[in-house]
């Protein structure tokens, strides 16, 4: 069983993290490590643990852009056509990483979940924001030049979301982030960073949503098959319900404070944050606190075959799909 404090805290993590661009993955990783969660017994209950509670995520989202949300609706029955283009916009964003996470799953997560892997996308992208960010900022051309008239998320473009899609499947790479190829890729298309961010946000929804279905359906069927117990049996459905409901309050926080901060200091202190974690993480791998993937034959996040003789009979763990801001 999982403890409900320990249910608090990967709550916490996860909702804090989730649309931040800082790689929620990379802070899972981290605290379920500190919580003493990595033990090989329950690596893959507690993997489908940190995308499930995802779930709390998406509801804070569904509350604070209820609106917008509300306006998409309407365009569905042809009431609202620029919530109806919103939603068309919102589907194109989507699709790419829709399809090529269903191909690339087990791919991505048996060569990419793994310790050099994982910090090495940490790194690359906070190295990627503090361009966006210099570049948004003139360093290399002129600045951006905004419209007198502040544009909303119903301003983009079709062309722009095509792209912020396919730059959304380079959050597929464990440690990458969601939030910020999507955040940061809607600024290079050319949205605001309060757009950008936005976009972001009601992008997340059916992309999450995805990704907690697949996993949620991905765990019960593997250890039904198995015989072994799914993450409700070995951890428990209350541990399972409190994460949801603590990551759902904090991810609110979270969203309304970034959109507030990106407006006023852009993509670059959440570079130099990335850089840091990187650093912190290489150390505590090192030192053999925190386990990414199967380095040094330990339980990896990934799907492979391994000896009989390697394990107990609970089978092969698997790592997070992709990532949350």
């Amino acid at each position: 069983m999982l403890a409900w404090w320990q249910a608090v805290v990967l709550g916490l993590v996860e909702g804090i993290t989730e649309y931040l661009p800082v790689s929620s993955t990379g802070h899972l990783i981290l605290a379920s490590a500190l919580l003493g969660l990595d033990d090989p017994g329950r690596k893959a209950s507690i993997d489908a643990f940190n995308i499930i509670i995802q779930g709390g995520a998406i509801l804070a989202v569904l509350g604070l852009y209820r609106s917008a949300v509300g306006r998409m609706l309407r365009g569905l029955l042809g009431k609202d056509p620029a919530g109806f283009l919103l939603l068309v916009n919102l589907f194109i964003a989507f699709l790419p990483a829709a399809v090529l996470g269903l191909l690339l799953d087990d791919l991505i997560e048996r060569y990419l979940f793994d310790t050099g892997p994982v910090l090495l996308a940490v790194a690359l992208g906070g190295v990627f924001m503090l361009l966006v960010d210099a570049r948004r900022r003139g360093r290399f051309s002129v600045p951006a030049r905004w419209r007198a008239v502040e544009p909303t998320v119903f301003d983009v473009t079709p062309g722009q979301a095509l792209k912020i899609g396919l730059l959304q499947c380079i959050a597929m790479w464990p440690g990458t982030s969601r939030s910020m190829m999507t955040i940061a890729g809607g600024v290079l298309v050319g949205l605001r960073p309060r757009q950008a961010a936005e976009f972001s946000f009601l992008l997340g929804l059916p992309t999450l949503s995805a990704a907690t279905l697949y996993k949620l359906v991905k765990n019960v069927r593997e250890t039904s098959a198995a015989g072994t117990p799914n993450l409700f049996e070995q951890l428990g459905p209350l541990p399972v319900a409190l994460g949801m409901a603590v990551a759902a309050v904090s991810a609110a926080v979270a969203v309304r404070w970034l959109v507030g901060f990106l407006n006023h200091r852009g993509l670059a202190p959440f570079g130099w944050y990335r850089l840091a974690l990187c650093g912190v993480l290489l150390a505590l791998s090192m030192a053999g606190v925190v386990r990414i993937g199967p380095a040094d034959g330990d339980l990896a996040g990934a799907t492979r075959t391994v000896p009989a003789v390697a394990w107990p009979a609970e089978g092969p763990a698997e790592g997070p799909m992709g990532e949350g801001p």
